[in-house]
């Protein structure tokens, strides 16, 4: 199967599923995940339509999307990796939509720099569900407040939720969970699920699945 035959066969999987439970297949974004892959990896993608991405890293994210947004209109890019308060100016230039927010520092940046350049983004607050020491992302009973002060004390408008379940862990009580958080917060945008676990997502309310290997094939880890 070439690239954009399994991006194809992503798409039709989430709309499936999301048929199956009894939800509108057009309720759920595919954000397609190219971190590490090089540019000419997202063409065919790009030239087949799709324009939803995401990427770990802000330098990575600037070098590879410049030239293909000026090759291909409508790209929305997603940052679904940890952002740095140093990286927070090339982040809001860069991203569309930035799934990382999880501590004051980082709302606090974001909020500043919002308002430097004038730029809408889309926030949605990483919530560390299985509350892993190693892993970014706000503790599930700090969510409530943190939501809050990024609202009430930073002016700053969250869209919703995002998180990565523990590896090796039944995903869909993180799921579960999120959902919870998001309903009492009002919020309506939950990312979560990945290739090996989305269309759970899909049953448990997810509104924007990010697709990688499934897609883009296997990750060389040891290239810089």
């Amino acid at each position: 199967m070439t690239v954009v035959d399994r991006l194809n066969a992503a798409k039709d999987a989430i709309s499936s599923r999301a048929r199956d439970c009894g939800r509108d297949p057009a309720e759920i974004t595919l954000v397609c995940v190219t971190k590490t892959f090089p540019a000419e990896a997202a063409v065919p993608l790009l030239e087949a339509g799709h324009r939803v991405y995401g990427e770990n890293k802000v330098q990575e994210a600037r070098t590879k999307w410049g030239e293909l947004r000026q090759r291909f209109s409508g790209v929305e890019l997603h940052l679904i990796g940890p952002l740095q308060s140093n990286k927070t100016r090339e982040a809001v230039e860069t991203f569309d939509v930035i799934e990382s927010v999880d501590r004051p520092k980082i709302a606090e940046a974001l909020a500043a720099e919002i308002r430097r350049q004038g730029k809408r983004l889309r926030l949605l607050v990483q919530v560390n569900t299985g509350a892993e020491p190693q892993k970014a992302g706000v503790l599930p009973q700090e969510a409530d407040a943190f939501i809050a002060e990024c609202r009430e004390k930073h002016g700053l408008e969250i869209a919703g939720l995002m998180c990565v379940p523990p590896v090796g862990e039944q995903a869909s009580p993180h799921f579960a969970l999120l959902a919870e958080i998001a309903a009492r917060n009002g919020l309506k945008e939950l990312s979560m699920g990945m290739s090996s676990d989305y269309e759970l997502a899909i049953q448990l309310g997810a509104t924007h699945v990010r697709i990688g290997s499934a897609i883009m094939g296997e990750r060389d880890y040891s290239k810089p």
